[in-house]
C-alpha cells in the first residue's frame, strides 16, 4: 500500500507542472553549460591574459614616502605584468601627496591619464595632461612628471 501511494505522489509531482518545470530547468542548466563549453578560443583576447597577470578595478595605494608622509594613488584600472612585477600600470589616475616645503606641510592634488608605480624604485611616473594643484595655491600643468617617494 505505501509502494502504491508513493508512486502516486511521484506521478502527480510530474503532472501538476512542478515536475515539468524542474526537469525543463535541468535540461536548459545542461544545455547552457554545454555552450559555455563550447565557446570558441577567438573570442578570448588572449592578448589580455598574456601580458596581464593582475587587473584591478578601482585600484587604491597607500603608502608613505622616505620622510614618512603619506600618499594617496587611486587608478579606475590597476595591472601588472609578468615581465614587469615591480611597476603596476595604472588609467585614469588621481592622488594626494603631502609634502614638506620651508617647514610647512603642503598636500598636493594630482590627475593623469595614466601612471606607472615602480615599487622597487618607489617612483611614480605619470603620464598624459599631468595636473597638479597644491594646497599653496601653486599649479603644474605637464606630459610627464616623476615623483620620488
Amino acid at each position: 500500500m505505501s509502494k502504491h501511494r508513493r508512486l502516486k505522489r511521484l506521478w502527480q509531482f510530474f503532472f501538476t507542472g512542478w515536475g515539468l518545470v524542474m526537469i525543463a530547468s535541468l535540461v536548459a542548466g545542461a544545455l547552457f553549460t554545454k555552450q559555455l563549453l563550447w565557446t570558441p578560443i577567438e573570442a578570448i583576447n588572449m592578448n589580455d591574459i598574456v601580458t596581464k597577470q593582475f587587473k584591478m578595478s578601482g585600484a587604491s595605494f597607500v603608502g608613505t614616502d622616505k620622510n614618512n608622509t603619506p600618499f594617496k594613488i587611486n587608478a579606475k584600472i590597476g595591472y601588472q605584468e609578468y615581465e614587469n612585477p615591480d611597476i603596476i600600470f595604472m588609467e585614469t589616475v588621481s592622488g594626494k601627496i603631502t609634502r614638506i616645503s620651508n617647514k610647512t606641510k603642503i598636500t598636493d592634488d594630482i590627475t593623469a591619464q595614466k601612471g606607472q608605480y615602480n615599487r622597487a624604485n618607489k617612483t611614480i611616473t605619470l603620464i598624459g595632461d599631468v595636473h597638479i594643484d597644491s594646497s599653496n595655491g601653486d599649479k603644474v600643468r605637464t606630459k610627464e612628471l616623476v615623483i620620488k617617494l
